[in-house]
């Protein structure tokens, strides 16, 4: 391949190209990739830290310190897609962000997140244990005495869409369908074609006119009748002494029925195939549950569940030796980032009670993550609930029978099954026999 001067921005193609950005690129194309991008990490970390993406139209950015830079710059580098130059980046986007934080800069994004913020706070979460351990506690109920569970059918999903569905105050008997519209919203082409990335797109917007249709019928219900739930809160709040728009209301009802289990989901199953995969691990945090948030910690940094976020550039800026036109999506690598050599001792080893943790997980700056200390409480009381009634838990698959999350930026696996023993299962074999 010819070298290029890194100071002169490549070429961009005439015409946009529709597979491009929905794509994961072509170096994680595969699902035996996808489940171990780490050393795809560690040679573009190495050979090329800020890359051009031809086929993508993008930047890939790898290194800790510039992803930290990005997402501590939203005055350079935008989350709102409509600032993008690349057309499939804005057209993947339309409606998916809807009028949400996720996707708007300052002082929108301020306004946005001020009406849900003090929801998600680490006090107000902290009253909320109680009720996650008792979820926790029923979802095992239901497997622990047969000796095996699917992680993520059995609990892992269960746990955060019930308790994200009480606190909008919807059905979480509706969870199954929940699964469907989370997982089509972040969902990937199985294949690098046109017509691959176009049924993806057709089952995005299907769903969100499921989903319209569906928190439209709340919306109405709760201006009717407002209740105590974040619904209600959100369908009387006010911005700059106006309601909000329907359109407000619908995109804070699907952004955190989507953020508010997808990623517990992925972040409590990766811990129990983390720990399932040291069992040294696992029984140091067994002897000593003082350890559980410092494991949660270095789960998020070791397998992140969100592995990358996007950005626009809102002006010709230079990352590490390139040239960043004004317009260009930038892809951060979450999980390259958080194996970079450079911030961190060791970084392909899963240190349980690792100290300092300087992690990007959750992101970075005023976008870092809203729902983060629901997940990581969430995580910290399930594992807690595992750990007492169980004595032992192993997978019973191997990595290459797992089957990844298809998405370009959500890490996971669709099952993870395990078996245990423990007081419960012996009690049932001594019955059965």
């Amino acid at each position: 391949m010819a070298e290029r001067d890194p100071h002169t921005p490549p070429e961009r193609p005439s015409e946009p190209r529709p597979s491009g950005i929905l794509n994961v690129p072509e170096g994680l194309s595969t699902p035996e990739a996808w489940l171990n991008p780490f050393d795809w990490y560690a040679e573009m970390r190495a050979t090329d830290p800020v890359h051009w993406d031809d086929d993508r139209e993008c930047w890939d950015v790898f290194r800790h310190a510039d992803v930290s830079a990005v997402l501590s710059d939203p005055q350079t580098f935008s989350s709102d897609p409509r600032n993008a130059s690349n057309e499939t980046f804005r057209r993947a986007s339309e409606g998916v962000e809807m009028e949400t934080m996720l996707g708007r800069d300052p002082p929108r994004h301020e306004h946005l997140r001020g009406v849900v913020e003090e929801y998600f706070r680490p006090r107000a979460i902290a009253d909320l244990a109680p009720r996650i351990e008792e979820i926790a506690t029923d979802c095992l109920d239901d497997v622990v005495e047969s000796g095996e569970m699917d992680v993520v059918a059995d609990l892992a999903y269960p746990l955060p869409v019930i308790v994200i569905a009480e606190l909008l105050g919807i059905p979480s008997e509706d969870r199954e369908t929940f699964k469907r519209w989370s997982y089509s919203l972040v969902e990937t082409p199985t294949e690098r074609t046109e017509a691959a990335a176009s049924e993806v797109q057709e089952r995005r917007e299907q769903t969100l006119e499921e989903l319209h249709e569906y928190f439209d019928d709340l919306i109405e219900q709760r201006k009717a009748t407002p209740g105590d739930d974040l619904i209600s809160n959100i369908v009387t709040a006010e911005i700059e002494h106006r309601p909000l728009t329907t359109e407000e209301m619908r995109g804070f009802c699907v952004l955190l029925l989507v953020a508010g289990n997808i990623t517990t989901t992925n972040l409590l199953t990766n811990a129990v195939w983390t720990l399932t995969e040291h069992p040294d691990a696992l029984a140091q945090l067994r002897s000593d549950r003082t350890l559980s948030t410092k494991a949660v910690e270095e789960v998020l940094r070791y397998r992140s569940p969100v592995q990358a976020l996007g950005r626009i550039a809102t002006r010709d800026v230079t990352l590490g030796d390139q040239t960043i036109r004004q317009g260009d999506v930038v892809v951060t690598w979450l999980g390259s980032a958080n194996r970079d050599p450079d911030a961190f001792d060791r970084p392909d080893e899963f240190v349980v009670d690792r100290m300092p943790n300087q992690h990007l997980a959750f992101g970075r700056g005023i976008h870092y993550c809203l729902g983060a200390p629901l997940a990581r409480l969430e995580t910290r009381l399930a594992l807690s609930a595992l750990l007492d009634r169980v004595d032992d838990i192993e997978a019973t698959t191997t990595a290459d029978q797992l089957t990844p999350v298809r998405s370009a930026f959500i890490y996971g696996v669709e099952s993870f099954p395990v078996r245990f023993v423990g007081p419960e299962t012996d009690l049932r074999r001594r019955r059965a026999a």
